[in-house]
């Protein structure tokens, strides 16, 4: 065998473990639509639950963890300072810690602590805090690489109008690598600072665009019929930019003024769009073209989600249906396409989900952790446990087998996966 052999074997072996099922390096996973890929789990829990590998105390905040490259990387709060740590992904054991000082008072929560899920991109952590500190931090070192207070230069100087500049809960729309770009949904007036495209390496602006406040929904991207679309749903539209520029494709309205929140991300299925929240503006359905999106439906009877994003399959989709500060949300498989229900759980109770080996990872504010089938005939549960006893609002990751989840006190590490 020559040279040329082992090392072209070296970049195979190099390609298959970069695409290996142990990565949740941002939102929502690989692709921020929920999946986990090329996971293996359990058909069935024992009755005491699944195992616990590991846990520990957590700080304040919503923000999910990430996992990439044998890393699990915690973004929290703990009294006066924003905290970032690098933990080994199988064991909990710490790596690194960097810590930076923390603003943000609420209004109208008790908690403090970050929102944004960190995002993992070839080597570096980038992390986005409840008051717009924007850093970019070593994957294996923890070292600060750069650093922008985004709220104190583009958003702070911006008219109340009723409401906080910061958002009601804080800033919590997780960042998107893009083009070479950590494009954010900032929220600023100033300088057209809705949306910013910051360099990857140096964390200088290269763009801004519009004066699109912010939502707690994170950004997807997608391409259609060639072109890249940087798709966002901000505080008050649905829009898409060309990530080279900044350039608006296509926008219409979505959300409106007052109480309420936008935090599910867009979902794309072909040249198929939609989008979700509750508050009474419900869902929209959209079929996305060059620079034009034509909306089929929109209504608030299909599916009607608080903050969850919903997860896709063959086409048909499956969300919590409702709110969970009422107590009346539904599990709901739907087609969006014929807008029909192809079931409904009543009475679910809120929760997040993901798709992973066919089966649905459905983890409750409540604390309970569901493991049920990706059915699109009937809802069919396959086991049921109890992991926290307190609310549980942060997005979990699933990552080769291991959930990790916490509430407002405890990260666990849960094994999910098919035991030996």
């Amino acid at each position: 065998m020559n040279l040329m052999h082992i090392l072209f074997g070296v970049v195979i072996c190099f390609e298959a473990a970069e695409l290996r099922a142990g990565d949740w390096p941002q939102i929502l996973g690989q692709h921020r639509n929920g999946a986990a890929e090329r996971e293996s789990l359990a058909p069935q829990w024992p009755d005491k639950g699944p195992p616990t590998r590991w846990q520990r105390d957590v700080g304040s905040g919503y923000a999910g963890v990430a996992v990439a490259q044998g890393k699990s990387i915690l973004f929290h709060r703990m009294d006066e300072f924003e905290i970032v740590e690098a933990m080994d992904a199988r064991t909990g054991d710490g790596l690194w810690k960097a810590k930076y000082p923390a603003r943000y008072v609420p209004s109208f929560t008790d908690d403090n602590g970050p929102r944004a899920v960190p995002l993992v991109h070839e080597g570096k952590v980038y992390v986005y805090g409840s008051l717009g500190g924007l850093r970019a931090i070593d994957l294996m070192t923890g070292k600060k690489l750069w650093e922008r207070e985004t709220f104190d230069e583009y958003v702070a100087k911006r008219a109340k109008g009723g409401e906080p500049p910061e958002g009601y809960f804080g800033i919590g729309a997780s960042p998107i690598v893009e083009d070479g770009k950590l494009i954010v949904n900032v929220g600023g007036d100033a300088k057209q600072a809705g949306i910013v495209a910051f360099d990857l390496a140096t964390g200088k602006t290269v763009w801004t665009a519009t004066s699109e406040r912010a939502s707690y929904s994170s950004p997807v991207a997608a391409t259609i019929g060639g072109i890249r679309h940087l798709i966002f749903v901000t505080r008050l539209s649905v829009l898409s930019l060309d990530p080279a520029n900044g350039d608006v494709r296509f926008q219409f309205p979505f959300g409106r003024p007052g109480p309420n929140v936008s935090a599910a991300n867009p979902v794309v299925v072909g040249d198929h769009l939609f989008v979700s929240a509750s508050y009474g503006f419900g869902a929209v359905f959209a079929r996305i073209g060059a620079n034009e999106a034509e909306i089929l439906w929109r209504g608030d009877d299909l599916m009607s989600s608080q903050y969850t994003t919903c997860v896709e399959d063959g086409g048909l989709f499956w969300g919590i249906h409702g709110r969970q500060d009422l107590g009346a949300a539904a599990l709901r498989c739907f087609d969006p396409k014929t807008q029909e229900v192809k079931w409904t759980q009543e009475d679910f109770g809120y929760a997040t989900l993901i798709k992973a080996d066919g089966k649905l990872v459905i983890l409750k504010t409540d604390g309970e952790l569901v493991l049920a089938e990706l059915n699109a005939e009937r809802y069919r549960e396959l086991s049921r446990t109890t992991i926290f006893k307190a609310e549980t609002r942060a997005l979990p990751a699933l990552a080769d087998g291991l959930l990790y989840a916490r509430d407002g006190h405890t990260l666990k590490c849960v094994d999910l996966g098919k035991q030996p």
